[in-house]
């Protein structure tokens, strides 16, 4: 295909596929958003180094939940510095964290590959919006971007997941 070509121009840069937040924002849970082109983490990581290095100095770490991402080795080389990929089982599976080498750490957003063009834009946008503070799940549901997948805002379901993740689950024995 012959560069600058109509189809060529139709996909979307890393540009366009990681926004972060005026840097005079609240950080709330995210710092911006990245829509990886897959769910390889390995593939996705360079591109993302790469246009982050400018905000975070060069990224020696991603920290990611394993329950989203398909990786197959815990460390990568990109121009000569080492990478380390740290699944987190714990971690959110929507949010990946990025740490540079001024310490700078970058929580992410993370939009799920296969969203609706449209609706990866508005979970883009909301999520890089000054002073932003909703929650990642609540961001791509009212983005669209989870395509029917179920998220659940009720406060209820809030505590039975922070229970089910090793929050306090049960009474505190009385001391005598």
């Amino acid at each position: 295909m012959p560069l600058n070509s109509p189809v060529e121009s139709l996909v979307p840069t890393v540009a366009e596929r990681l926004r972060l937040k005026p840097a005079n924002s609240e950080s709330g849970f995210v710092d911006g958003a990245w829509w990886p082109r897959s769910r390889d983490l390995v593939a996705e990581v360079p591109e993302l180094a790469t246009a982050l290095a400018a905000w975070t100095g060069p990224v020696w770490r991603v920290a990611f939940s394993p329950a989203g991402w398909t990786v197959t080795v815990s460390e990568l080389i990109y121009q000569g510095r080492l990478i380390r990929l740290e699944g987190i089982s714990s971690q959110n599976v929507h949010l990946v964290h990025a740490t540079g080498g001024s310490m700078r750490r970058v929580t992410l957003l993370v939009v799920p590959p296969h969203a609706d063009p449209a609706a990866a834009e508005r979970a883009l946008a909301a999520a890089s919006g000054q002073n932003n503070v909703t929650s990642p799940e609540l961001l791509l549901d009212e983005s669209g971007a989870l395509s029917g997948q179920a998220v659940s805002t009720s406060r209820e379901s809030d505590v039975s997941r922070w229970e089910s993740e090793g929050g306090c689950g049960g009474k505190a024995s009385a001391r005598e």
